[in-house]
């Protein structure tokens, strides 16, 4: 049976009071929201911790570095709370494991965040694979490292619409999949390469999708974000 696609609300700002506006639509429509490193790097841990209570936040920071730092930041990152956060798979299957270990020792069980693993960034394509020296599909690349992400203890991948389908046939129905590159059928497809409209990710099998300027730049985002979340239920 088909699993229901929830919705994440990206809150890609650096002002804290468009921030706090947003996230109000986002409790109004019962979403997740998604705070990255935008908002993170512009107003300060502190801002995240007060944005993120009583909320159910993805903190999408891509975690890449050595193991034992990775392990640290992560430990660090304790006090928010979150629901997802997310490690770049190119950082290897140790570095993974570290984060992994961190993630079981730091949280308990019921705030354990839901480890994902970024593959290959949706702005990317065959072109920009080629010129860092991997030369092969996108899709091939995503497979790969998607497939040692989840060997070495990660509980998901972010991955884009266009790879989601054929992980959810390869991997199974019990690995998340959050897909971000989501754009409505009218829309265009602003710095992202590969892209899919929500109803499009639900049926490829997305776990989550993650939407911000859809939403953030419509003339009305409460009725956008309603408008999605129909279209996800089918």
């Amino acid at each position: 049976m088909k699993k229901n696609t929830g919705l994440i609300l990206a809150l890609d700002t650096k002002d804290p009071s468009q921030a706090e506006e947003w996230a109000k639509i986002a409790d109004a429509t019962g979403q997740m929201i998604k705070i990255g490193m935008e908002y993170t790097y512009a107003c300060g841990f502190d801002e995240v911790c007060r944005l993120a209570q009583g909320r159910k936040i993805f903190l999408d920071l891509k975690l890449h570095d050595i193991p034992n730092t990775v392990a640290s930041a992560i430990a660090s990152l304790a006090p928010v709370k979150p629901a997802m956060l997310t490690i770049h798979a190119l950082g290897g299957q140790d570095m993974i494991r570290a984060a992994r270990r961190s993630v079981d020792e730091h949280f308990l069980n019921e705030n354990k965040p839901i480890l994902l693993a970024v593959t290959v960034l949706t702005s990317m394509n065959q072109e920009n694979l080629g010129a860092i020296g991997i030369f092969v599909t996108p899709l091939e690349q995503v497979l790969l490292l998607g497939k040692m992400a989840l060997a070495a203890g990660a509980d998901g991948l972010v991955c884009s619409p266009q790879e989601v389908a054929y992980l959810r046939e390869y991997l199974g129905d019990e690995v998340i999949l959050v897909v971000p590159g989501i754009r409505m059928a009218d829309a265009v497809a602003d710095d992202q390469q590969r892209v899919m409209t929500p109803a499009q990710a639900r049926e490829a099998g997305a776990s989550w999708i993650v939407v911000g300027r859809p939403i953030t730049r419509a003339a009305n985002p409460e009725v956008m974000a309603t408008q999605i979340l129909r279209e996800l239920q089918g």
